[in-house]
C-alpha cells in the first residue's frame, strides 16, 4: 500500500498513473470475527466493549464487478451503525451478508468469515469495473452509504425504497474502515477540495441522514421559520441536523447532555439549548412506565425558550428513551421524523396526543445518491462544515468505537487510514481560508 499512499500524497499524480497502480494482494481492516459473535453473551449492551470485537486484519483484495469501484481510503469515521456491528446488536450483521451473498455471483464474495466495517471514506479511486464511466482512478473521492441494485421498479422513484437496498460497510463486506473499499460507483461523490482527508470523510453518513430527515421532501420538508428540536444537537447526525437547520432558516432547539456539548452547539450558531442533565429529566419513572408530567416539563421549557412555539419538527434518534416525549412536545400538525433508536427499538408513547393532535411520525432511513450528493453539495460550497471532535489512526479504531458506543465524543470521531497524519488532502487553499474560523469553530473538543 506504500506506493499507491505515496502516489496520493504526491497531489499531482497523474489519472494514467493511478491507473497502471498495481493493487495489492491484501490489504489491512478493521474486522469483526463470524466466530465470535457469542463473545458478549449475558452481558448488558453498556458493557459490551468494541475494543475487545474488532480486529485490524489482513485480509484478500476484493474483486471490482461492473458497476463498481475500488478505492483506497485515506481516512474513515465512526458510525453508531459500526457500534452496533461491535457488539453485534441488535445482531449480528453475518446474516445479512450470508443474505446478500445468495443474491448473486458478484455479491457472492461478501460472505467471508470476517466483516470489514465502516460506512464513511474519504479517498482516491484506484480500479472501476465494467460499465464505470463517471469515475476514473485518480479521482478524488468521498462515499455514501447506500448501496443499491436497482432491478426492481420500486426503487426508481427513490432508491431507498429499493427491496435491494443495504447499507455499505454494515450490510455489506469491504467497509471504509480500511486501507481499501469497495463501493457501487454511485456511491461515490466529489470530495470537497478545501477539506482535509479527515474532515472530508466526517459527514458522508450523518449529514445525508440528517438532509432527508430535515429537508427532503421525503422526510419532514423543512421550511422557513420552523422550530426543530433535536436530540443529541452536538453529536455526529445532532450537529449537522442544528447546521441544516441555520442553513435553511429554521430555529433549532438543541438538547445536550453537558455543558461542553452545549458550547459545541452555540459555536455553530444555535441560541437555544437544553442541557437534559442539568434540568434532570426522567421520562421513565420505571423500566415500563413514563412520566408524562416530565413530557410537559420539557414542553414548557421549549415554550420558554421559544417565546411560545412548539417544536414543528422533532429530530428522533435516541428511540425509547425519548420518544413519548417527542411524541407529546411536538405542535399540533408537527412531524416527528425517526431515524435511529440508539437506545432502543421498541417505542411507547400516548397515542391520544398524535392522533387528536394530528402529528405525523414519518420513518427515514440514510438517504438517496440524489439527497447524498446535495447534501455533499452544501459542504464542498462551505455551507455545512463538518464536526469532527477527534481523530484515531486506524489501529486505535476500537478505542474509537469505544467512545461512541459511551457517548464520550462531540460531533464525528474521525480515522485516519491511508493518511500518515491529520492536515493533509486540502486542494483549495483559497476557500479553506475563506472558511477557516468555521471549520475550526465547529470542531468538537
Amino acid at each position: 500500500m506504500k506506493q499507491v499512499r505515496d502516489a496520493i500524497l504526491a497531489g499531482d499524480t497523474p489519472a494514467a498513473e493511478f491507473a497502471s497502480l498495481q493493487v495489492p494482494e491484501s490489504y489491512r481492516g478493521v474486522a469483526v470475527h463470524k466466530d465470535e459473535v457469542t463473545m458478549f453473551e449475558g452481558l448488558a449492551a453498556g458493557d459490551k466493549d468494541p475494543r475487545r470485537s474488532l480486529h485490524l486484519d489482513e485480509v484478500p483484495a476484493p474483486r471490482v464487478g461492473p458497476g463498481e469501484a475500488l478505492v483506497a481510503v485515506m481516512a474513515s469515521a465512526i458510525n453508531y451503525n459500526t457500534v452496533w456491528t461491535s457488539i453485534f446488536e441488535p445482531l449480528p450483521t453475518f446474516g445479512f451478508l450470508e443474505r446478500y451473498a445468495r443474491t448473486s455471483p458478484l455479491a457472492a464474495q461478501h460472505d467471508q468469515p470476517y466483516h470489514v466495517v465502516g460506512s464513511d471514506l474519504s479517498g482516491v479511486v484506484l480500479r472501476t469495473g465494467p460499465g464505470v464511466h463517471a469515475w476514473t482512478a485518480g479521482d478524488e473521492v468521498v462515499a455514501h452509504c447506500l448501496s443499491v441494485e436497482l432491478e426492481h421498479p420500486d426503487g426508481h422513484n427513490d432508491t431507498m425504497l429499493d427491496p435491494e437496498q443495504r447499507i455499505w460497510g454494515f450490510e455489506t463486506n469491504f467497509g471504509g474502515l480500511a486501507e481499501l473499499a469497495l463501493v457501487k460507483a454511485n456511491q461515490l461523490m466529489p470530495k470537497p477540495r478545501h477539506l482535509t482527508w479527515e474532515e472530508a470523510a466526517a459527514p458522508g453518513l450523518v449529514n445525508s441522514t440528517a438532509y432527508r430527515q430535515l429537508v427532503s421532501r421525503n422526510g419532514a420538508g423543512m421550511k422557513q421559520g420552523d422550530v426543530v428540536l433535536i436530540w443529541g444537537a452536538s453529536g455526529g447526525l445532532g450537529s449537522y441536523a442544528t447546521q441544516l437547520t441555520l442553513n435553511g432558516g429554521g430555529t433549532p432547539v438543541c438538547v445536550v447532555s453537558s455543558p461542553q456539548k452545549a458550547d459545541l452547539c452555540a459555536r455553530m450558531g444555535a441560541e437555544l439549548i437544553i442541557d437534559r442533565s442539568a434540568e434532570g429529566y426522567q421520562f421513565w419513572r420505571e423500566d415500563q412506565v413514563q412520566d408524562p408530567r416530565e413530557w410537559r416539563r420539557l414542553g414548557a421549557k421549549i415554550r420558554e425558550l421559544t417565546s411560545g412555539d412548539d417544536p414543528d419538527i422533532v429530530l428522533e434518534h435516541p428511540g425509547r428513551e425519548t420518544f413519548g416525549a417527542s411524541v407529546f412536545v411536538a405542535r399540533r400538525g408537527g412531524t416527528i421524523v425517526t431515524c435511529a433508536s440508539t437506545s432502543g427499538f421498541l417505542h411507547q408513547y400516548d397515542n391520544r396526543y398524535l392522533w387528536m393532535h394530528l402529528k405525523r411520525i414519518v420513518g427515514s432511513h440514510f438517504a438517496n445518491y440524489r439527497e447524498a450528493w446535495e447534501a455533499n453539495r452544501l459542504i464542498a460550497r462551505g455551507f455545512i462544515h463538518p464536526t469532527l471532535s477527534k481523530t484515531y489512526p486506524l489501529e486505535q479504531t476500537g478505542r474509537a468505537v469505544f467512545e461512541v458506543h459511551g457517548n464520550r465524543h462531540q460531533g464525528k470521531v474521525g480515522v485516519l487510514c491511508l493518511a500518515p497524519e491529520e492536515g493533509l488532502g486540502v486542494r483549495d487553499h483559497e476557500l479553506r481560508d475563506k472558511h477557516i474560523d468555521a471549520i475550526t469553530r465547529f470542531r468538537g473538543g
